[in-house]
């Protein structure tokens, strides 16, 4: 039986007269990588602080781990490791300092890190890879790193010591995108060894990617939550098709989202498909003399757009 490690219902939080939750469900099952996405306002680091204790719900229920985050917090946070979009440090610590204390701070024995000779223990060979694969510096003190290097020394800290869940709130904000790829690859390892993870990302090609379930929110409540072959299941698929004859597919059922760009030659056809007329839709691309024809599932920034397109800014994947 599959045990969720976070559980929230009618999850509100008001903070006077502004409503930053307005009934969220959100449930992270044990060993899932689970995708929290929404644009600036929508209330994902809200519930986030609710979750790690820092904020009290309003209402609504609310379990991390099976415990309650507000009174049971000093217990939760060993068991977590959690990394926030802006990494703040303790300036006269050195980088290699502050992911000891970080990880002591989780009940992790720390010493023995092999520098005076000896095998260095378990927690020490993983710190020393982590640091390789982040290319960080760990001796130089935290008050000389830039925001990437600030968010490396969290990254490497939570990635350094066994964790039951991850709690990732844009983690790789700050990074280039080889440390991004570095941080993608690091993610995929500890959830093959049965970490569950809650991941707030605005990069959804990195959620592709990693995700096996996603929950999309709109001002403080769900609005879509399942896995991304459910949601592009109900999406369709998009097919483009350069077209040597022009067709009508106006009207035609099972059809969204039509775009067409006529030439003087033919045209180019862009449409959704659901599942049950694809084949019919192929059917007369085909008749038209495509001299080009491609199909492929919905990516997950339309699955997203679908839900802030009406509404949204001018560049809606690129807020938080």
């Amino acid at each position: 039986m599959t045990t969720d490690v976070v559980v929230a219902e009618g999850l509100t939080k008001d903070f006077g007269k502004v409503h930053a939750l307005t009934g969220l469900d959100l449930r992270v099952a044990a060993g899932e990588v689970h995708a929290f996405l929404g644009p600036n306002g929508a209330g994902k680091s809200t519930t986030i602080r609710i979750l790690l204790g820092l904020l009290r719900k309003t209402s609504g229920t609310v379990s991390l781990l099976g415990g309650d985050p507000w009174s049971d917090a000093p217990d939760l946070h060993r068991r977590v490791a959690y990394v926030p979009g802006d990494v703040t440090l303790w300036p006269n610590l050195s980088g290699g300092e502050t992911i000891d204390l970080m990880c002591r701070l989780r009940g992790v024995d720390a010493g023995g890190t092999g520098r005076r000779g000896g095998a260095p223990s378990a927690y020490a060979a993983r710190r020393a890879e982590l640091i390789e694969r982040f290319a960080l510096d760990p001796a130089k003190k935290a008050r000389t790193y830039s925001k990437g290097n600030r968010q490396k020394v969290a990254l490497v800290a939570a990635f350094a010591a066994p964790a039951e869940l991850l709690i990732l709130d844009e983690p790789t904000s700050g990074l280039d995108p080889l440390m991004e790829e570095v941080f993608t690859q690091c993610l995929k390892e500890v959830a093959a060894q049965g970490c569950s993870v809650l991941l707030s990302s605005h990069i959804l090609s990195e959620v592709e990617e990693v995700a096996d379930t996603v929950t999309i929110i709109k001002d403080g409540a769900d609005v879509e939550t399942g896995s991304l072959a459910s949601m592009r299941h109900l999406s369709g698929t998009r097919v483009e098709a350069t077209l040597a004859r022009p067709v009508d597919l106006a009207g035609h059922p099972g059809i969204t989202d039509l775009a067409v760009d006529s030439r003087p030659v033919g045209q180019h056809v862009s449409v959704t498909v659901d599942d049950a007329h694809l084949a019919a839709v192929l059917t007369i691309l085909a008749a038209a003399g495509p001299t080009q024809l491609t199909s492929r599932p919905p990516t997950l920034e339309e699955l997203f757009l679908r839900h802030y397109a009406p509404t949204a800014p001018a560049h809606p994947a690129a807020t938080r």
